[in-house]
């Protein structure tokens, strides 16, 4: 519970801010100019999503680390963390709360491409089950950036160092399966294994593997898990 009224606050305080509409709007916007613009979708005359679920994990790579790098890194600068900290929560609370609240803008941020179904819906048959598990590995993928995002938040006092860090840690697991084609076998096996697209790309089909569900969250768990060490370090400096 307490990790939800930080949530609460962590909420309130990104809607207050110019930087959260921007974000939203960028990434809606963007996906619908790709979606309708630059892929083939009038040429192909086919009711799909699968343009969109193609390039929004890329979108979300970049758009999360920006999401999560003011959670902790402003706080700490400005002071607030070091009050955060004063009160009787543990900093496990604090960094879930601060990572729900940012979750909660991005969810918002993909509710506002639902016109991109709801207008193919309307020109064709859209065959919703792949478009809701589509939403959901994008969900789940935004949410294990975020939760990397709000790590390299942890390390750093400084926006702009915590999301350079946020997005190439990002970038290079969304990179990681492709990069299995020149890795030896070994080493492939294991990139196929923590590549981020491989992975995301199954719901977009309406497959929703309990698998790939799994590697998400554990992601999540073991990004925050680091930053909650991170800030009880800062806790004890």
């Amino acid at each position: 519970m307490r990790a939800l009224a930080v949530a609460r606050r962590e909420l309130r305080g990104a809607l207050d801010q110019p930087l959260a509409y921007v974000l939203v709007g960028a990434f809606a916007a963007l996906s619908a100019a790709f979606f309708f613009v630059l892929a083939p979708f009038f040429a192909e005359a086919r009711t799909t999503l699968r343009p969109f679920f193609e390039f929004a994990p890329f979108a979300l790579t970049l758009f999360a680390p920006a999401l999560a790098m003011r959670t902790l890194a402003e706080e700490a600068r400005g002071g607030g963390l070091d009050l955060l900290l004063s009160w009787p929560l543990d900093p496990g609370v604090v960094v879930a709360g601060k990572f729900l609240g940012a979750w909660g803008v991005l969810g918002l941020a993909l509710l506002c491409t639902a016109g991109l179904p709801i207008t193919v819906s309307a020109l064709g048959p859209l065959d919703w089950g792949p478009v809701l598990a589509g939403y959901l590995g994008l969900f789940l993928y935004g949410g294990a950036c975020l939760a990397i995002g709000v790590f390299a938040s942890a390390m750093s006092s400084h926006q702009v160092v915590a999301f350079i860090g946020g997005f190439t840690a990002c970038f290079a697991l969304y990179l990681a399966g492709r990069a299995q084609v020149v890795l030896p076998a070994g080493l492939a096996s294991i990139a196929h294994a923590i590549g981020f697209e491989a992975r995301v790309t199954g719901f977009a089909r309406g497959v929703v593997d309990t698998g790939d569900v799994a590697f998400f969250v554990a992601v999540m768990v073991g990004a925050l898990g680091l930053a909650r060490e991170a800030v009880d370090a800062r806790r004890w400096r």
